[in-house]
């Protein structure tokens, strides 16, 4: 754990080095160094998410309070001091500190980090357009779950945040495949938003648009039967009319 003397706000600040610690927190927690994973005990893990989320300086006062609610301010106090050292000789470069707050630190790279910038490059790019240096592995990335199993009010709300930038993502992403004829990728970019939230009208949408450029206008009417067969079940509705005027025409296309 490096000391430091005063507070900043904003990203490390100092002599570049090359990071080496990798914290992953999509798909579960995990701290890497250059060899191996690091094992931490939960409240060190809790905490250098919480840092991960935030990315900035924060007041020791407000990590203990947020990590540990339940508790009189001096047991919450020691149990950030505890979850301080308790990070072995590994996981120490993994925080900068103060007398008064903390911050995640220059030494490590985190994996939410990057798939936002993926997501949001994805949302911002023009409607049919494939970035040129798309990553094989972006829809993976994109389907994972941030934190799950974790039920901390403060991880839910960053989990709901992200679920949220990553359906939009993979939508997008679908949709633009689908306008570059890149029909399996396009597929599989929508089926992992459909995976992701099963009644969420917009990936079905998105998958039904697949299956009709790519000229399968019974895979496009089984999806739209399927969705609206699970919208029936679960919540008693129909698919929304806008959702019905994509299938409209294809029964007379599949009919003998």
């Amino acid at each position: 754990m490096t000391e430091r003397h005063e507070s900043t706000a904003g990203p490390p600040t100092g002599p570049e080095t090359d990071p080496h610690l990798r914290m992953s927190l999509l798909g579960g927690f995990q701290l890497e160094d250059e060899e191996a994973n690091l094992i931490l005990p939960e409240g060190s893990q809790r905490l250098l998410a919480f840092l991960a989320l935030k990315g900035r300086w924060v007041r020791r006062q407000t990590v203990a309070g947020t990590l540990w609610p339940i508790v009189t301010e001096d047991r919450a106090n020691a149990s950030l001091r505890s979850a301080l050292a308790r990070l072995d000789a590994g996981a120490r470069a993994a925080v900068e500190a103060t007398a008064k707050d903390l911050r995640l630190s220059g030494d490590v790279t985190v994996d939410l980090w990057d798939s936002r910038s993926l997501a949001h490059e994805l949302l911002e790019r023009p409607q049919g357009a494939v970035p040129d240096d798309l990553d094989p592995a972006a829809i993976s990335t994109l389907s994972n779950e941030l934190l799950p199993d974790w039920y901390d009010e403060w991880a839910l709300v960053e989990t709901e945040d992200w679920r949220q930038l990553r359906l939009h993502a993979l939508e997008a992403l679908a949709e633009s495949l689908t306008a570059s004829g890149e029909f399996a990728g396009a597929a599989e970019a929508a089926l992992a938003a459909v995976r992701a939230e099963p009644l969420r009208e917009s990936p079905r949408a998105a998958l039904i648009r697949v299956h009709i450029a790519e000229g399968n206008p019974t895979e496009a009417l089984r999806e739209f039967a399927r969705y609206g067969e699970l919208l029936m079940l679960e919540l008693g509705v129909e698919p929304t009319e806008r959702l019905k005027e994509l299938v409209v025409n294809l029964r007379a296309v599949t009919q003998p």
